[in-house]
């Protein structure tokens, strides 16, 4: 997942969904999904479009962000569809850049402490015994398996659960909005958002600290959470996330 460097050719689906609007892609990602920014007369949105893929759906998406957004601030839905082959979602912009904008790798203990708290802050609100989805061990590796991967056995049996919460399911950096302020906004990309213990997200998260800011700021995002770093659990949900 990255930051366009060169033009990126827009799809006729995303030119349809736009209405004339400006589109600049502001992010790819390893399955060939886009996502676009869309501006010019009215309100900013987001278009993301992607080939279908087995492990996740936008509709699975979509229907994650309108459930949260009871208790926690998402993007709001406006458009989502598929045909045979791709799929699509717009949403609203939010007033906030990514925690991988170029303005906060430029100031990483910011954003680090940002995403921290702002996973914090998720975990603390929304509520499990509510929440209709898993992202539990046993349901990743199933989905892995769908996809033909194989899981090793060592996996299948995971550390005792040390809090369970709703987690984001892909809380790596770029997915937590940041203010102007340095104050996390909002998540995004909340297609495989189910209950979890919070390991499951506190290691992808630490984890990629290091992929857009450097080494050394992974027990940052931890403090920053409020916990001390249990090496059993990041290790553990660290490897399964590099498995599945």
């Amino acid at each position: 997942m990255s930051i366009p460097t060169e033009p990126v050719l827009v799809p006729d689906k995303v030119r349809e969904l736009a209405h004339g609007a400006d589109l600049v892609c502001v992010w790819d990602n390893d399955y060939g999904g886009l996502t676009f920014r869309a501006t010019g007369g009215g309100e900013p949105f987001f278009i993301k479009w992607g080939p279908r893929n087995l492990e996740f759906t936008l509709q699975d998406e979509a229907e994650r962000m309108a459930w949260a957004s009871a208790w926690i601030t998402v993007p709001t839905v406006l458009v989502q569809g598929q045909d045979e082959t791709h799929e699509w979602l717009v949403t609203a912009a939010i007033d906030g850049l990514s925690a991988v904008d170029p303005r906060w790798v430029a100031e990483p203990a910011a954003a680090v402490r940002a995403v921290g708290e702002a996973l914090r802050a998720m975990h603390d609100t929304l509520p499990v015994d509510e929440c209709p989805w898993e992202w539990s061990v046993p349901s990743r590796i199933a989905n892995a398996e769908r996809r033909g991967i194989v899981v090793p056995e060592t996996f299948r049996t995971p550390p005792e659960i040390d809090r369970l919460v709703v987690s984001h399911g892909d809380a790596c950096c770029p997915n937590t909005l940041v203010g102007h302020d340095g104050r996390w906004l909002a998540h995004v990309d909340l297609a495989l958002l189910g209950t979890a213990d919070r390991w499951a997200d506190l290691a992808v998260a630490s984890m990629s600290t290091e992929w857009n800011y450097g080494p050394g700021w992974e027990d940052a995002l931890i403090e920053a959470y409020g916990i001390e770093p249990d090496r059993e659990r990041l290790a553990y949900y660290r490897n399964l996330w590099n498995a599945t």
